[in-house]
């Protein structure tokens, strides 16, 4: 069985991790309301992946008076029909998830055998499992910027099972069925979990190891989406914490800047959240910084001659540059978010005070009209090609609404998975 598509909806919702105290650039949370169509999505991929499976062989021992000692064995086991009705996943207090499916129901054909002395008998079975229940939790954590997820506890119960044999001397079985749906029982409801826990440590977990933490921009540049710690759960909601740092490929420059502390606000009617901080925008102009794009030249010959600034190297140990106030004009699709960046203005903080106001807001005014007509128009050219948020193949994103909080935007949306 495969890695089930609605684990990693969850889990892909979800280079390397960030240092200790830094903050993530990109936040998904994702809602009570977010984790029921999860659930609910769960359940439709679970039930066409159970129909027709192989279950394991179940074999035993019987004893009869006057006929004495026998073996049996039911073997080629195969789920035809299966039904899941409902299904819960929420939050533990921590890095955990809870999957509850209540109320299932199984049937099952295959063949049987008997073997007394030098007899050998065979045939055919039909059992229906009913009521049957599973939970089990999901510990979350974080390897190398990729989410993982192991099975911390499991359980299952059973509520009734009946076999109907059919074949030579099927009755003789039949004799002690009682026995056989009581063993049966039990055995399927260890091989329950045993399946759990293969299909997390065996499908889901090697998969997840494979993920890619990055997404190419263009052909220089890459925005890092590993994951800065293991997600996070409440009683409501679980959040995941992505770097979103833009980078230049050839070499990857350090950025000096930090992500600042995003709050983001206990909103739970949209399925999804995204809190994207003005640090995603920021490295995404230092990556096309160090790329080239931002790169211009200002001569002296462009300076009045009547003017105290001369572009010199003394002159320039004088100030440093910093754009400030930058805003973005953003836009959205399924999967995308377009925009611009609007840099309201360039201010030059002076290091000694050889220079004085006049000149330094004519300096600012050149850097300004440099950046707003030169600079920027490259980047805002990239970002228009659009910012790929971090989801799994075959998720759309409808119903957006914005909200601009102190140092990020806050994204909600609903999601739909579109099948196949």
């Amino acid at each position: 069985m495969g890695a089930s598509p609605f684990l990693l909806l969850l889990l892909l919702f979800m280079s390397t991790p960030g240092a200790p105290g830094a903050h993530p650039g990109l936040v998904a949370r994702i809602t009570s309301k977010g984790l029921e169509y999860v659930a609910k999505e769960g359940l439709i991929t679970l039930r066409h992946e159970m129909n027709g499976i192989t279950l394991p062989d179940f074999t035993g021992d019987f004893k009869m008076s006057r006929l004495g000692r026998g073996h049996y064995e039911f073997y080629r086991l195969k789920v035809h029909s299966c039904e899941l009705p409902s299904a819960s996943l929420s939050p533990l207090h921590g890095q955990a998830l809870s999957l509850s499916i209540s109320n299932a129901y199984l049937r099952v054909k295959g063949e049987w055998k008997v073997r007394k002395s030098f007899m050998k008998l065979q045939g055919s079975f039909d059992i229906q499992v009913e009521g049957i229940t599973i939970s089990s939790d999901l510990l979350l954590g974080e390897a190398s910027g990729r989410p993982t997820v192991t099975v911390s506890r499991c359980s299952s119960h059973i509520q009734d099972v009946e076999v109907d044999l059919s074949g030579d001397l099927g009755w003789l079985l039949n004799l002690f069925h009682n026995a056989i749906e009581s063993r049966f029982r039990r055995e399927l409801e260890s091989k329950i979990c045993e399946m759990v826990q293969n299909v997390v440590t065996s499908n889901l977990q090697p998969y997840l190891q494979t993920l890619s933490v990055t997404a190419e921009i263009d052909s220089l540049i890459s925005v890092d989406y590993s994951l800065m710690e293991a997600p996070r759960t409440t009683a409501q909601m679980l959040d995941v914490m992505f770097k979103g740092e833009f980078f230049h490929r050839d070499p990857r420059t350090p950025v000096g800047i930090l992500a600042p502390v995003m709050s983001l606000p206990e909103e739970h009617h949209r399925m999804v959240y995204f809190a994207i901080s003005d640090y995603v925008f920021n490295t995404a102009s230092l990556a096309y910084y160090h790329a080239g794009y931002l790169n211009f030249s200002i001569t002296d010959d462009v300076i009045p001659p009547s003017s105290n600034i001369r572009l010199t190297t003394k002159f320039f140990r004088t100030f440093a540059p910093r754009v400030t106030n930058i805003s973005a004009a953003l836009t959205f699709n399924t999967n995308k978010i377009t925009g611009s960046l609007q840099p309201a203005k360039v201010q030059v903080e002076l290091k000694e005070s050889k220079v004085g106001i006049f000149n330094v807001e004519m300096l600012e005014a050149l850097l300004n009209f440099y950046i707003l007509n030169t600079l920027y128009p490259k980047v805002n050219e990239k970002l228009a090609k659009g910012l790929p948020l971090p989801l799994p193949d075959n998720i759309q994103l409808y119903d957006f609404a914005l909200q601009v909080q102190k140092d990020f935007v806050l994204v909600a949306t609903n999601i739909q998975y579109l099948r196949d």
